[in-house]
Order: structure tokens, then C-alpha cells, then sequence
């Protein structure tokens, strides 16, 4: 599925904000800090098909579902080519213990600045109860070789989407 990601209200600036990556665009560069002590940047990964999933929080129950359900797929995206990253605003602490507690085979990604989540357009106006936030809207981005996004999904609902996602990794 590919969509046009929402328009935002940033909250630093408190103005409108239209993000619109799309399919074809070039996926914006980054370098964040990994769990484990790592650093995790597109260009030292370039030449890789990348499975580039955001997830607002480590340890709930969905971002639990979904690493689970990566993981369980890795070596099938590995055959495809692909290496998976996933991204929250924890912090690398935060994504030690999750990977620990869940033994997650693939890196995480941290952006407690949120600018990168920005950057990829699902650092996002949310609402519950009535009360309104912002968060991370559930989003993956396929990234080819070249670095372009080749797919993207938002609003991403957890059961059948690696699966999915592994689909599109396979075609690509």
C-alpha cells in the first residue's frame, strides 16, 4: 500500500508541516545511535535492500507484536537481501533491554531529537481520549540499493505486516 504520509503540526516551530515521501523519492540520510554502543547511518548501508520500520515504543504490546513478528522473519529477509532497522524515539538503554527481553536479532535505532522522524514524516499529531500529542505513527519504509524508497506503508496495522513487508523485500 502506498499513501502520501499526513501533514503535521510541529511542535517546536507550531506551524504546518506537509511531509510527502513518496514512492521514488530518495530516502533522507541519518545517523542515529544504535543499541549496543552502535551507530546506525543509510549510507553505511547503501548497496542494501533496507526494511526501515518506526515504531513509537519499546516494550507495549503492537511495537512488541511487530519486532516479534520482524525478527521471526529475519532470515527470510536476509535471502531477500534485506537488512531491517527499527527506529523509536527510546533511548539506546531503552532498546537494550527490549532487545534483551525479546532476544530482537536486528538493530535499533534511536532518535530522541525526533529529527529524523520528522525528517520521514511520522513524528505525527495524535489523538486518545480526546487529548491530543504528538507520536510516532507506525510506518515502514522499503529502501532499494540505491537508497530510493521502492514502498511505504502508514498507519501500519501489526498482524500480517512483515509478512507483507517481506513480500515486497522478495519482488524488489
Amino acid at each position: 500500500m502506498v499513501r502520501n504520509l499526513p501533514a503535521t503540526i510541529d511542535s517546536k516551530k507550531g506551524y504546518l508541516m506537509t511531509i510527502a515521501l513518496l514512492v521514488g523519492d530518495l530516502a533522507p540520510n541519518f545517523t542515529l545511535p544504535g543499541d549496543g554502543g552502535s551507530e546506525i547511518s543509510l549510507s553505511s548501508l547503501k548497496g542494501q535492500k533496507i526494511v526501515l520500520y518506526f515504531y513509537p515504543k519499546d516494550d507495549t504490546s503492537g511495537c512488541t507484536k511487530e519486532a516479534i513478528a520482524f525478527n521471526g522473519l529475519r532470515k527470510s529477509f536476509e535471502k531477500a537481501g534485506a537488512v531491517i532497522i527499527g527506529v523509536s524515539p527510546d533511548s539506546p538503554k531503552s532498546h537494550d533491554k527490549f532487545k534483551s527481553k525479546y532476544d530482537l536479532s536486528f538493530p535499533l535505532a534511536s532518535d530522541e531529537s525526533k529529527s529524523m522522524l520528522e525528517a520521514y514524516g511520522v513524528w505525527v499529531e495524535k489523538s486518545m481520549y480526546g487529548r491530543k500529542y504528538m507520536g510516532v505513527e507506525r510506518s515502514t519504509f522499503l529502501i532499494d540499493a540505491k537508497g530510493t524508497i521502492a514502498a511505504l506503508w502508514t498507519k501500519v496495522k501489526v498482524d500480517g505486516h512483515a509478512e507483507e513487508v517481506l513480500k515486497a523485500a522478495q519482488a524488489l
